[in-house]
This record gives C-alpha cells, sequence and structure tokens, in this order.
C-alpha cells in the first residue's frame, strides 16, 4: 500500500468547517441536523468527482484557506467562486477552474482567495474526507459542538479511496450565487396567526438587509418591523432550516443549518426548502426579498 493520501490546512481563513449532509433522525435526542448551508453545491462538488453526493468536504466561508496535497489528489470547488492558484512543487502557478474537476498534485499547494460573490465555497476531494463519524455524519455543527473540530493551521485530514466509478464531466455549466437582491420565496406558517394580518403583507412588502450578526446558524435581518397580535412565548419547538423566528424586535432571524430549538418566539414563515441554499450563499450587506407562495 502507498503512502496516505491527504490535505494539510496551512491556513483555514475566517471559517473553514467539514460537512456533509448532515445528521438527520435525532431531533428526539436534541441533536439537528446540521451539515452544509449549500447543499445544493456539495453535492454538485461531489457528483462532479463521482463522489456520493453526501461525501465530507470543506465548507470555506469567504475564502482564505490554504492547503497542501500529500498524494495526488482530484478536486473540485463549488458554491461561491473565488480566486483559486495552485502552486506546484517546482514554484509554477495555474489558476484553478470553479465547478470543473482539478487536478491537485502531490505536494501541490491550493490557496483560495475571498469571492467576489457568494459567501461560501466548498472544496471536495475524490474519495471524500475521511475522518471518524459522530452519530453517522461528519458534519460540524457549530452551535452544538458536534462533529469535527474546525482545521486549523497543522490539520491533516485524510482522503478516502476513490470510488470505483470515474468523472463524467471536466465542468458543470451552474450559474454563481446571486450579487444583487436575492429572492427567497416563502411558506405561511406555522405561527403567523400570532402576528397581526398585515404582517405577512409587509414580510414581503420591502427587502430586508442581512447583517453582519449571521452565521450557519442563522441570518439576522433588518428591515420593516413585524407585529405580533399576541404576547407571551410559545413553547420551544422543532423547525426546519429556512424558518423566519421573530423575537420581541420584530425583525426576523432566518435559520441556517445549525439552527436550535425556536426558543419561545413564533415562527411567522419558512423559506422553502430549494431556496435555503440561495440564503446560505447571501453575503453581510446584501439584501433578501420574500414572496409568499
Amino acid at each position: 500500500m502507498g503512502d496516505p493520501r491527504l490535505l494539510e490546512v496551512l491556513a483555514s481563513g475566517p471559517m473553514t468547517t467539514v460537512q456533509d449532509l448532515g445528521r438527520p433522525g435525532h431531533g428526539h435526542l436534541g441533536v439537528g441536523r446540521s451539515g452544509a448551508a449549500d447543499r445544493g453545491s456539495l453535492r454538485l462538488a461531489n457528483r462532479l468527482l463521482a463522489n456520493p453526493e453526501g461525501a465530507a468536504a470543506l465548507e470555506i466561508t469567504l475564502g482564505g484557506l490554504r492547503v497542501t496535497a500529500h498524494g495526488d489528489l482530484l478536486v473540485a470547488l463549488t458554491g461561491a467562486p473565488c480566486p483559486a492558484t495552485v502552486t506546484g512543487r517546482d514554484g509554477g502557478k495555474r489558476q484553478l477552474g470553479h465547478n470543473a474537476v482539478e487536478p491537485l498534485p502531490d505536494g501541490a499547494t491550493l490557496r483560495l482567495g475571498v469571492p467576489g460573490r457568494g459567501l461560501r465555497t466548498y472544496l471536495a476531494v475524490r474519495g471524500g474526507l475521511d475522518l471518524p463519524p459522530v452519530l453517522g455524519s461528519l458534519a460540524t455543527d457549530t452551535l452544538a459542538g458536534l462533529g469535527p473540530p474546525r482545521p486549523v493551521q497543522g490539520t491533516l485530514l485524510p482522503v478516502g479511496p476513490p470510488p470505483a466509478t470515474f468523472p463524467a464531466l471536466d465542468l458543470a455549466p451552474v450559474a454563481d450565487p446571486a450579487c444583487g437582491d436575492v429572492l427567497l420565496h416563502v411558506l405561511a406558517g406555522p405561527r403567523d396567526d400570532w402576528f397581526t394580518p398585515g404582517a405577512l403583507a409587509r414580510l414581503c412588502a420591502e427587502p430586508y438587509l442581512v447583517t453582519t450578526d449571521s452565521n450557519r446558524v442563522g441570518m439576522r435581518l433588518r428591515g420593516p418591523a413585524l407585529e405580533r397580535a399576541r404576547s407571551g412565548e410559545l413553547p420551544s419547538e422543532g423547525v426546519v432550516p429556512g424558518a423566519l423566528q421573530v423575537p420581541p424586535s420584530g425583525q426576523p432571524t432566518l435559520f441556517l443549518a445549525d439552527h436550535p430549538l425556536t426558543g419561545g418566539y413564533p415562527v411567522i414563515a419558512v423559506v422553502c426548502s430549494r431556496d435555503v441554499d440561495r440564503a446560505a450563499q447571501a453575503r453581510p450587506g446584501q439584501r433578501v426579498r420574500f414572496r409568499l407562495i
């Protein structure tokens, strides 16, 4: 057998985590699903490499990652497009494509810059990251503290054996994340009856700003206040990613991959699952618009 294939982390940037498609089925234990914030981008990266769609990869927020390959690897970058430079052992440099299958030779170093649009970039490697699972998943839940620790300088990430099948495409013609207003479709409820009759219309009438107080747990939004018709608090309730919880301030929070229970605040509406990935790519300073369906 040859030497193990690894990714050595030289720098992790503002926020890098290991993610797969999460750990469903443990809600009765108080354990959320977690997993990739932009699940479609993770799936795409793995499909390009002929990995199982749920293979573990790196989720990189606002770039800044540097890794060195130990062993010849095939990689794919998806999600937020960022400048990607590979420096070989001989010092030669080349640019790495986005939404494409690319070689990362033994000893080469990959450096990611800051994406020009979008928030989260996914780096998948053929064979997937091969780490000990927690409750059947390699997802790092930043709220619960479950899963692999966040990679830091010096972290060695083992790569699993390559799958038996080979990549069928070199490039996926996928649109980049939006750089202007992001349109999100919502369904009313489950607690829209806790709000005044015009609250849903108000939610959809004007855009909301994504604030800097946002992370994998949720996005705090700033815009028209949503007025409640009922006072008091609810018992904590389970929710799904995309739930729009409204605290007493009237400013909604959009729950993302590592969300908790409701904490007693009502959920006025839920973003459709197909649009949660789009929400996860919205940057602080961007605006989101809601449309009721």
